[in-house]
């Protein structure tokens, strides 16, 4: 049996949300948060921090999509939107805005349950990747720096490339820090001691500006 989840319902007709928060309480869902629109939808997550996002419209307006991606910066959840009316211009926005499950021809609470697993699954998916995503990105950054790190080195003391990666890997032990850590220290303190030459052309303009 899945775990009970939190769920935020956003839904403008009271009558439709009470048959899917029934539907929800029967499957052992809990309902922690109702409104009837999007616009406060990232405040309210954040407050009541959900597990799972519901949203029941016509479609998403531009409002309601800018409040979804807000949300998806800010507060990441798994969302579910359903919509009765179908457009493929919309679907896409909704989609680019964070939306993990859109489906059309309105919410049916007895599909709840289903959809609901499917969004968990795909947001999961998903924020997995883009952490793997990140993680490359970052380390990609990390090595650039620690090269930039060893060519300065290799400059100042008159090294070459292992001397000066050892010289970095000394300093990260001694300090108790990582290799990148350590190369952004080096590149601000040599740049510090060595900033850019001024190009000829430069001097030249600032010669003829004082005659």
């Amino acid at each position: 049996m899945p775990s009970p989840l939190n769920i935020l319902l956003v839904d403008d007709e009271v009558v439709r949300a009470a048959m899917v928060e029934e539907a929800l309480m029967a499957e052992g869902h809990r309902v922690i948060c109702r409104l009837t629109s999007p616009a406060s939808l990232n405040e309210m997550v954040e407050r009541h921090q959900p597990d799972v996002v519901i949203i029941d419209m016509e479609s998403p307006d531009r409002d309601t999509l800018e409040s979804m991606a807000l949300l998806n910066r800010e507060n990441p959840r798994p969302v579910v939107f359903f919509a009765d009316q179908h457009d493929s211009d919309t679907l896409q926005a909704a989609l680019k805005a964070g939306v993990s499950a859109y489906v059309v021809d309105g919410l049916v609470p007895e599909r709840v349950e289903a959809i609901v697993e499917v969004a968990i699954a795909r947001f999961d998916a998903f924020h997995s990747m883009r952490q793997e995503l990140d993680k490359a990105r970052n380390q990609l950054a990390e090595r650039k720096r620690i090269e930039r790190a060893k060519g300065l080195l290799m400059k100042h003391q008159s090294c070459d490339e292992e001397q000066a990666y050892r010289m970095l890997r000394k300093l990260a032990m001694d300090r108790g820090q990582r290799i990148a850590e350590v190369a952004d220290s080096v590149i601000d303190i040599l740049d510090r001691l060595n900033p850019p030459l001024e190009s000829p052309q430069g001097r030249s303009d600032q010669r003829g500006s004082r005659s």
